[in-house]
């Protein structure tokens, strides 16, 4: 029993009643309206919210000396849970069999919510939520849109996105409060598992977030840290991850409480483990020193290798570029190798090494990197410049672009941005524009945008090619040789051999 005033009731903290084996939460709502008004918003919100049973409002009519009920529940009618509110009625002609009924309630909702995705491989349903003060709708409709190719890389199904520009980033929801509620309505709704943010939170806004709903809350840095974990197969991989993820943990254990134990296993909780989040700050404190030690270790060992072939003399080429450019499969048409590609963002997480060789024994070492991609998490970023230091000692660096994507010249940009980070904003670079199977359909259907991308190729000197078209890598294979050897005669069928 809990009791409240003529403004409202606080409803207490209901962890006992924990929702995850039943779409309700075992609790019904009886409360009474002194003013006699019938079912409220903040009643609905309520029910939706908390997932009860039932709630049902009481009151009294003093005329004719009688109390009355109204009652609300949540139905999986129109395509998700929403409310239904039934007619007032006098307290003793209301005949429910509530037992019965919120069996039946149940079942229908876990029906609906077993129809709602039509992904089979997904493991979860997000709902998308992107909330800035800067740049264009268009410039916060295209990072939503990258948000979700990396939510599908992740075996997320997005089941719907929400866009927000206010004038002020709320400090404890970053949108405000009522629209938050709506939006963690709508994920009720459509019988989302979790909240995935397109902007980093703080860690005590995802504590506020987390307080108002059972769902899960990560924002865009735990999807792609999650996304590394799974796709780091090497020790220097696994290494470099479980330090990123550690080090962007580290200030969000402090007060969790709860609120942690929503974020283990599935996505958000792969790679430290549900054991490595639940130690004290000083047991991840040395776990980082450790990790640390061990990366310096590996890192000489890389050092080493890398000093063989400069001292070789071999000329060395990099390829870098926006994630999914096509890196892994222009390095496969090259040197005939089979290193593993795939339509998603960073398929390729651990660095591959080629031979390329030319006629007369001449041969170039060519490197496959990481994808790069906006907002990349500074944690990550510091844990593989490790490895991205051998674009240090590269000759070139051979930048791949997504000639197919309508936002390449952004990408570009950001790509040019991280090497700057990386102090190789002076290395010589050729830009290689990719797909150009996917631009031949594309002057079918826009002549425009096929034009440009075959302009701004001319004007910044780069290439235009289809790493799926070896036919097409002739004038790609030609300049890599005049780069290099610039009085020799060109060959365009060199031959491979797989290097260290």
């Amino acid at each position: 029993m809990v009791v409240g005033d003529e403004k409202g009731l606080v409803i207490p903290e209901l962890r006992d009643y924990p929702l995850g084996r039943h779409p309700l939460r075992g609790l019904r709502l009886i409360h009474t309206h002194l003013k006699n008004e019938p079912v409220s918003e903040d009643d609905i919100t309520d029910l939706s919210l908390l997932r009860l049973d039932l709630l049902a409002a009481l009151f009294f009519a003093p005329a004719k000396q009688q109390i009355s009920a109204q009652i609300a529940h949540l139905s999986a009618a129109h395509g998700g849970p929403s409310a239904v509110t039934g007619l007032a009625a006098p307290l003793d002609r209301i005949d429910l069999d509530c037992v019965h009924f919120i069996q039946e309630l149940e079942a229908d909702l876990e029906r609906t919510a077993r129809t709602a995705t039509n992904a089979g491989d997904a493991v979860e349903r997000a709902i998308l939520i992107s909330v800035t003060i800067s740049g264009t709708r268009q410039e916060a409709e295209d990072s939503i849109a990258e948000l979700r190719e990396l939510a599908r890389t992740a075996s997320i199904e997005a089941l719907d996105s929400f866009i927000q520009r206010p004038r002020h980033l709320n400090p404890r929801f970053l949108m405000g409060e009522g629209k938050m509620r709506d939006v963690v309505i709508r994920a009720l709704q459509r019988g989302a598992t979790m909240l995935v943010f397109d902007q980093e939170l703080t860690p005590a806004q995802i504590r506020s977030i987390s307080a108002m709903t059972e769902l899960k809350v990560i924002d865009r840095s735990q999807l792609i840290l999650d996304i590394f974990a799974r796709r780091a197969k090497s020790l220097d991989g696994k290494v470099q991850v479980e330090l990123a993820q550690l080090k962007y943990l580290l200030p969000r254990l402090t007060g969790r409480g709860v609120q942690m134990s929503r974020l283990m296993g599935g996505i958000g909780g792969r790679g430290p483990g549900e054991t490595k989040l639940e130690t004290d700050r000083r047991r991840i404190r040395d776990r980082i020193a450790s990790l640390e030690r061990e990366l310096k270790e590996l890192s000489r060992g890389r050092d080493q290798r890398r000093r063989q072939r400069v001292k070789s003399g071999v000329p060395i080429i990099s390829i870098v570029g926006y994630t999914n450019a096509g890196k892994s499969t222009l390095l496969n048409a090259l040197t005939r190798s089979e290193v593993f590609t795939e339509d998603l963002l960073f398929a390729t997480l651990d660095t591959s090494t080629r031979r390329l060789r030319f006629p007369r024994e001449q041969e170039v070492i060519i490197t496959d990197t990481v994808g790069f991609i906006r907002s990349l998490p500074k944690s990550l970023l510091g844990a593989f410049k490790a490895t991205l230091e051998e674009l240090q000692d590269a000759d070139l660096l051979l930048h791949v672009v997504d000639a197919a994507n309508p936002r390449f010249e952004d990408q570009v940009a950001q790509v040019h941005a991280i090497l700057a980070e990386l102090g190789l904003g002076n290395k010589p670079e050729l830009l290689v524009f990719n797909k150009a199977d996917i631009l031949n359909d594309l002057k079918k259907k826009d002549t425009v945008a096929f034009l440009k991308v075959r302009q701004i190729a001319r004007t910044r000197g780069g290439l235009t090619i289809s790493a799926k078209d070896r036919k097409s890598l002739a004038p790609l294979i030609h300049e890599l040789q005049q780069r290099f050897w610039p009085e020799e005669p060109t060959d365009l069928a060199p031959s491979t051999q797989t290097g260290p």
